[in-house]
């Protein structure tokens, strides 16, 4: 699996998030839509991966950087010809070794309360996350779930 950061250009990229970006908002009531759009993805404080398997865009992801010590997993998305192959899994491990590099030692992440998520949140359980109060500019709503952990 090859990383390239950035690479929002690329129309394989593009496509994939903006699929994410549309599933996502039809699954997710108004007031509890918390996905970026590129234009966020962009922002100083984000840094963005695509994953490639020989050429294929296999998935993405991001890391928001709260603060020195705290970030965020974002758009954590894998293309649907490798869903249940493990991806996921790989990406997660992958984020988690870039924060450590920039000396993270907190991570959360907000994913939806609903059937949909579902997949999602066993995924970031099987990596300890555990359950814990709105973060950042989070608020409670009963369509979020708020999960973090620490990797020293």
């Amino acid at each position: 699996m090859k990383s390239i950061e950035g690479n929002f250009d690329n129309p394989q990229v593009n496509e994939l998030l903006t699929k994410h970006f549309i599933e996502l908002r039809s699954v997710s009531p108004a007031g509890s839509i918390h996905v970026l759009d590129i234009a966020g993805l962009k922002d100083q404080s984000i840094k963005f991966w695509s994953f490639w398997e020989n050429n294929e865009l296999i998935g993405c992801c991001a890391l928001k950087f709260l603060d020195k010590n705290h970030a965020e997993f974002k758009s954590i998305r894998v293309a649907d010809k490798f869903r249940k192959k493990g991806v996921g899994e790989k990406i997660i491990n992958y984020l988690t070794e870039e924060a450590k590099k920039s000396g993270i030692i907190k991570l959360s992440i907000e994913t939806g309360a609903g059937q949909f998520f579902e997949p999602a949140r066993k995924l970031f359980t099987k990596f300890n996350f555990k359950t814990c109060a709105p973060f950042a500019h989070y608020k409670e709503d009963p369509n979020s779930c708020f999960f973090t952990k620490y990797v020293i």
